[in-house]
């Protein structure tokens, strides 16, 4: 699986996002300059992630986007499937009946899919936050969050 400039993006905006204090809204604009990400594509992306339910929006003056809950109830998998990020194997592959060879292929490529899947969904965006800060810390740099 390779993890393509949506996925990339989205997981950097709620990365971005679980850096707030409170969690609170920040402006598109801002989690934009500060990830490097272009703002219109982001703002896409989103929209999207706030029709999945995992961030809202919030207007006025102090507006902008936000976590919908918290960073630890909101998961890897759950990020990449609300931008349409896919990880199904041998799309429309059928194996061969007579051949035994395609069917341990196939049904190994079905038990590692199965297990990808339980990982990305057991993979948190808390999970994610702790693993770049621990990052950071042992880079002695300041807390500087791009990823």
């Amino acid at each position: 699986m390779k993890l393509t400039t949506r996925g990339h993006y989205s997981v950097k905006a709620l990365l971005d996002l679980s850096m707030q204090p409170e969690y609170g809204p920040a402006p598109v604009r801002a989690i934009a300059q500060r990830q490097d990400l272009p703002a219109p594509y982001l703002e896409k992306l989103l929209i999207e992630m706030r029709r999945a339910g995992l961030v809202q929006s919030v207007r006025g003056a102090s507006g902008g986007y936000q976590l919908a809950k918290p960073p630890a109830q909101i998961s890897l998998g759950q990020i990449l499937e609300a931008v349409g990020e896919t990880i199904e194997p041998l799309s429309g592959y059928a194996p061969d009946s007579e051949q035994a060879g395609d069917w341990v292929t196939f049904t190994l490529w079905n038990r590692l899919h199965q297990k990808l899947k339980e990982a990305l969904y057991s993979i948190s965006l808390e999970d994610l936050y702790y693993d770049a800060r621990s990052w950071i810390a042992a880079q002695g740099e300041e807390a500087r969050f791009v990823i």
